[in-house]
């Protein structure tokens, strides 16, 4: 294991996040198994600290990031946010997004290169800490989504961007950050959210070669991805396969719009995958749904550092429950009391007025609150090539 970072100290919960070094590279490994690799307050702070110590190492060359057991990482551990908001106040909750977010935009402007090696579960935060890396390395048992709507939140850690970026005018994006889609990794690689495809049983083979890395040469790095990758073809089921539907139904103005749209599809011939996507839509959180695609709109000509910014004013109104507490209904039916029937309020999407969902975008009338200082960087520009 590496010794720590300049101001690192070691502690009780110094175990989440454990640290391989092999020459010039440096593998980070997320270390929550039992929680899906969940990331915790302290893994965040952590992360932060490698990650700017090692950008300044003229040692380390590549980041290598995964995590441990059968998850990369299930996004960030709500159910401990919600209950250290409920203990110590909003601002707890809006200090862990600045910390989460600037990590993000650490990683999506870092100089060096980063291999995200995204077995199992990638959702939520986990995507944040690895899909704006320079390389993102799905298997065969990859298993991605964004699902914050069904929680009464939005596709954050700078989703708007990377979700943004999708292809088509309209339609995969929107769909993918209202329904909380799940793709699996031929999908992500279809669709550029990840850069390469090499299957499970190669994984390891692949990591030892990038252990040998001596560069930080991109092309050099990525000529050795490319020695273990392959194009998978998408399921006959694959929702990629139905890109038409998606464009025509999820292009629309509004929610509303949207879901009526697809309910003319489902009127007339059955189709399970469409029926899916309703039903998802009509259980999660009207105002989540509305914030959620303003946002996904407004990232498509923001800037990572911008959509960053914009996020955060959003979380810390949904912390504070400045106009909705779905965020807590939501946790609280889905993963605390797990009874799978959260009480929306308002209920009904035509009760979501656009006045309250544009207020979601506002600075915050507070002393204790300010904008998400984030330093002027260059971003290394995210291959995002869609193979569609």
């Amino acid at each position: 294991m590496a010794s720590l970072p300049p101001g690192s100290t070691a502690g009780a919960d110094s175990d989440q996040l454990l640290v391989e070094a092999n020459g010039s590279t440096r593998t980070l490994i997320l270390n929550r198994p039992k929680q899906l690799n969940a990331l915790s307050s302290t893994m965040i702070k952590e992360l932060l600290r490698y990650f700017a110590a090692y950008e300044r190492d003229d040692g380390v060359k590549l980041l290598i990031v995964k995590g441990k057991g059968r998850a990369f990482c299930a996004g960030g551990d709500v159910t401990a946010c919600i209950q250290s908001i409920h203990n110590e106040g909003w601002k707890w909750g809006a200090d862990f997004f600045q910390n989460q977010y600037s990590l993000d935009y650490i990683i999506a402007t870092y100089v060096k290169p980063q291999v995200s090696l995204l077995t199992g579960i990638v959702m939520g935060g986990g995507a944040g800490v690895s899909l704006h890396g320079r390389f993102r390395v799905a298997t065969d048992k990859t298993i991605f989504a964004m699902p914050e709507t069904s929680l009464g939140l939005f596709p954050d850690v700078g989703a708007s961007y990377f979700l943004s970026q999708l292809p088509g005018f309209y339609g995969c994006r929107e769909y993918v950050a209202l329904a909380g889609a799940r793709l699996d990794g031929a999908e992500m690689l279809a669709c550029g959210l990840a850069t390469h495809f090499v299957h499970s049983n190669r994984l390891a083979l692949l990591e030892e070669s990038l252990k040998k890395v001596n560069t930080s040469n991109t092309f050099a790095v990525c000529a050795i991805i490319d020695e273990f990758a392959q194009q998978p073809s998408l399921k006959e089921s694959s929702s990629l396969n139905k890109l038409e539907i998606i464009n025509k139904c999820f292009s629309k103005k509004t929610v509303e719009e949207i879901i009526y749209a697809l309910d003319q599809v489902a009127s007339n011939f059955a189709d399970e995958w469409i029926a899916a996507t309703i039903q998802s839509l009509k259980k999660a959180s009207p105002t989540s749904l509305k914030i959620s695609l303003r946002s996904i709109r407004k990232g498509r000509t923001q800037t990572i550092g911008e959509c960053l910014r914009r996020e955060y004013r959003m979380a810390c109104h949904v912390v504070r429950g400045d106009f909705s507490r779905d965020f807590f209904e939501g946790s609280r039916a889905i993963l605390i009391d797990k009874d799978q029937n959260p009480m929306w309020m308002p209920p009904r999407l035509e009760q979501v007025h656009d006045k309250e969902v544009e207020e979601h975008f506002s600075r915050i009338d507070d002393p204790q609150w300010e904008d998400l200082d984030l330093p002027t960087r260059r971003s290394h520009g995210r291959n995002t090539e869609s193979k569609l």
